[in-house]
């Protein structure tokens, strides 16, 4: 009775945060939950034993979407699980993974599913169970949290909400404010600001901007700028510069001057073919001058001459820093395309890797997060440029993309395609495919494998292991410094700190900031010139 006890005030707690009251569905469920608690194991229905109260509450909510019973999913999982899958020590993590991944797939099939507010709970309760998995876990009532290992294994089986390569810095900007632990709140507030940049990047693609140009390759409008009076976006080429509209799709980059009810013909820049483009950040300025540092210059052997767009704001240069980074990422997509010679829907899906980062990028920028945020770092093919051993990244991720087979799904090549085919149709990402796959998901969901890490995973640690290295081996580099050129600085500015000091009083007096003090000074310097 002490540990029924324990458990219904835990849940009491849970309920009266708010916390639970979805996925017990009132307090009608909750009787029935506390009920089936308070009798002999044997005799509970859709529970299992040796999982924690939160762990089979998570685990009954998904019974009820994927339509089965406890009995099944135990003989599923019994059946299609490895020998090591199903040790006692992992049995009950792995199971309730098994459980989630398999209600993910068939969740991310409803079109909306970010804004329905009892799929965002579940899935960040799923982190919650994961963290205490096991009927000898306890969490306290007060940390109704996740951390990053839990997020991590969550929400990278969502498509829409992360990925392997960027979820540790996904999860770092989440909580800046926090210290390292997700609360609901905010991963709620993250997610209805990615179902809004994902309502308006469909709104805006479904447009008719630009539509005549767009419809070539069927682009997809990701960004546009420059239609705020107060926020302009300026093109400089040569010595002409002109206000006008910038807008960015999975393919191009185009601009349209400002005319006086309406814009000029579209300017096109190509990024999707291999024309040995070079995007990077510029210094701006009146008359030709290098002052500001707030534009993005892009060149190719298609222009003339390069061309600068700038980015005016009146402080910082964050608006700047975050087209620069977009303009990259899918820059950098198609350079990926082209080296992995990646055809038809693995092409698509690779494509929508970087969509799928600006989106969040979006949703990030829509939150108010305490610290600045790095856009690269959230953005998957950025990230690899920049990253050591972020090519062995991208070549793991073209390995499994040429060795995709929709018709035969491998599991040892983690196939994206299996949860993230309806996600991108519903985004419009992809038109025609069928998702005839996406339930057979078995023990492999995207990029995600249920109790063991893909290649892709392990290809992501040991690159930020690699960094961790070039880090440390970067800190060893600048005691080295402190401790010998560095030292013989730090002796000579001490010798020169008299002198130094004479200077700044020399201008103090120059500044005439005390008059007295000036004026006295000007006097005895007239003094002593008259007299020599």
């Amino acid at each position: 009775m002490a540990v029924v006890t324990r458990t219904r005030s835990i849940l009491e707690s849970l309920v009266r945060e708010g916390s639970m009251k979805w996925l017990l569905g009132g307090r009608s469920m909750f009787d029935e939950d506390f009920e089936e608690m308070g009798k002999p194991p044997s005799a509970r229905k859709n529970w299992l034993p040796l999982l924690s109260p939160i762990a089979n509450l998570v685990i009954r909510r998904c019974l009820s979407v994927l339509g089965i019973f406890m009995i099944e999913l135990v003989s599923n999982f019994e059946s299609e699980a490895l020998d090591y899958i199903k040790h006692p020590a992992r049995y009950a993590r792995n199971i309730l993974e098994f459980c989630c991944f398999q209600t993910l797939v068939l969740s991310t099939k409803v079109p909306g599913h970010l804004g329905d507010k009892k799929f965002r709970r579940l899935t960040f309760d799923m982190m919650v169970a994961w963290e205490a998995p096991s009927s000898t876990d306890f969490i306290p009532n007060e940390d109704n949290t996740a951390g990053l290992d839990a997020f991590s294994r969550i929400a990278p089986a969502i498509p829409t909400v992360s990925d392997v390569i960027t979820c540790d810095n996904l999860f770092n900007a989440l909580t800046a404010a926090t210290g390292g632990r997700l609360y609901f709140s905010v991963y709620d507030k993250y997610l209805r600001g990615l179902e809004r940049a994902i309502r308006r990047f469909k709104t805006e693609t479904e447009s008719s901007l630009l539509s005549v140009l767009r419809s070539r390759c069927g682009e997809k409008i990701l960004e546009v700028d420059g239609t705020v009076t107060t926020q302009p976006v300026l093109e400089h080429v040569g010595v002409s510069t002109w206000p006008g509209r910038l807008t960015l799709t999975d393919h191009s980059l185009y601009f349209e001057e400002h005319r006086v009810v309406s814009f000029d013909k579209a300017k096109l820049y190509n990024l999707s073919e291999d024309l040995k483009q070079v995007v990077k950040p510029e210094l701006t300025g009146p008359w030709g001058t290098r002052i500001f540092d707030r534009a993005v210059m892009y060149k190719s052997i298609s222009l003339s001459e390069p061309v600068v767009i700038e980015f005016p704001e009146i402080k910082g240069h964050s608006r700047r820093d975050y087209w620069l980074a977009i303009i990259r990422e899918i820059l950098y997509a198609h350079k990926f395309i082209r080296k992995y010679q990646i055809k038809g829907v693995a092409r698509d899906e690779a494509l929508s890797k970087a969509v799928f980062g600006i989106l969040r990028l979006q949703a990030i920028q829509e939150i108010a997060i305490s610290k600045p945020i790095c856009s690269e770092g959230l953005l998957i093919f950025n990230l690899c440029d920049q990253l050591p051993g972020g090519d062995f990244i991208l070549e793991t991720l073209g390995r499994m993309a040429s060795s995709q087979d929709l018709d035969q799904p491998d599991v040892g090549s983690v196939m994206y395609s299996i949860s993230s085919m309806a996600v991108m149709s519903n985004l419009g990402l992809m038109f025609g495919v069928s998702s005839k796959h996406a339930n057979e998901a078995g023990l492999v969901v995207g990029e995600i494998t249920v109790g063991e890490m893909t290649s892709l995973e392990r290809a992501v640690r040991d690159s930020r292991n690699s960094y961790k290295e070039v880090e440390l081996a970067q800190a060893t580099v600048d005691g080295v410094k402190v401790e010998g050129i560095d030292t013989n600085l730090a002796v000579m500015k001490e010798l020169l700190f008299p002198l130094m000091e004479l200077v700044k009083y020399i201008n103090f007096l120059a500044s005439w900031d005390d008059p007295m003090k000036s004026l006295g000074f000007c006097s005895l310097s007239a003094y002593i010139i008259y007299r020599y």
